[in-house]
């Protein structure tokens, strides 16, 4: 029979594994940036937003780990992603927003996604000072379709429009440089095109009646003359002259008087049959449009 103790000598103890500790993607590591290095060095030069090509480039690391890093910024509310590929990085400020605010980071969207577009409706009214009541989302005007962006407390609203060229726009100065707003001109016939998107026609009334101070009236029949469609000049004179606002409207008031062949109505889909006509703007007003009190 064998003897096994002189092999087995003393007992040892196990030997301990050491525990490796979790490597944080999210912090530098010598060679190369860590993911939130990174984005402390493009903040340090007032960057917000970067792409992840970007970033692969700049920390060498797989699409996988990429991926995991910022998911783990995310969580921490340093980083938030609008669009697949596109990263707004979130400083401690904004965090309880979920997102900085759209104006420090439309202009770089846009530019991503391919895609013209101005920020226009209640948004340009209210950046215009016509802020009655304040824009519920952020409201951007492109030319195609694009789905509705959610983060955190932030509605980044997209409305396709045909022939967006031909619409009025100036720069308006951001934290992180310009973006696009349509004109005060333009922004009013944008209220009266998409009425759904301001609330309703009485909402629109209400808003016109505020943006009315920055209206010009030969800068709107530049407008009218762009997009070349009578039936909104109709509506939006009769709107100016609802709220007591028909300084702005007199020129408007020429140019459709010699191009508007037809009676239509104030909006569209509703029957006109029996409707009172406006006949300085040849409108049928087939719907009760109520702005808030004190307009008018």
């Amino acid at each position: 029979m064998c003897d096994y103790t002189g092999l087995m000598g003393k007992r040892r103890a196990p030997p301990v594994r050491k525990r490796h500790a979790r490597r944080d993607l999210s912090e530098p590591t010598g060679k190369a940036p860590g993911p939130g290095a990174f984005l402390d060095s493009l903040q340090s030069q007032g960057r917000y937003t970067f792409t992840r090509a970007e970033a692969a480039r700049a920390l060498g690391l797989s699409d996988a780990a990429i991926k995991n890093a910022f998911w783990r910024l995310a969580r921490a509310r340093r980083l938030a992603t609008p669009r697949r590929g596109f990263y707004v990085i979130v400083p401690p400020e904004h965090r309880a927003l979920g997102c900085l605010p759209a104006p420090w980071f439309i202009h770089d969207l846009m530019a991503y996604l391919g895609r013209p577009y101005y920020v226009g409706l209640l948004t340009a009214a209210a950046l215009h000072g016509a802020a009655h009541q304040a824009p519920q989302e952020f409201q951007v005007v492109t030319d195609q379709p694009l789905p509705l962006v959610e983060i955190g407390r932030l509605r980044l609203r997209f409305v396709k429009k045909a022939h967006l060229a031909d619409t009025p726009t100036q720069p308006v100065r951001t934290p992180t440089g310009d973006m696009r707003v349509s004109t005060p001109e333009a922004t009013a016939f944008d209220l009266v095109r998409y009425p759904q998107h301001a609330g309703s026609l009485s909402n629109v009334a209400t808003v016109l009646a505020e943006l009315a101070e920055r209206l010009d009236g030969v800068a709107l029949v530049r407008v009218a003359e762009a997009e070349g469609e009578v039936a909104y000049a109709q509506r939006l004179g009769h709107l100016l002259e609802l709220v007591r606002r028909p300084e702005p409207a007199r020129s408007l008031a020429e140019w459709v008087a010699a191009r508007a062949t037809r009676i239509v109505p104030l909006t569209p889909g509703r029957p006109m049959t029996g409707a009172p006509r406006d006949s300085r703007w040849r409108l049928a007003v087939n719907d009760d449009v109520e702005p808030d009190e004190g307009v008018g």
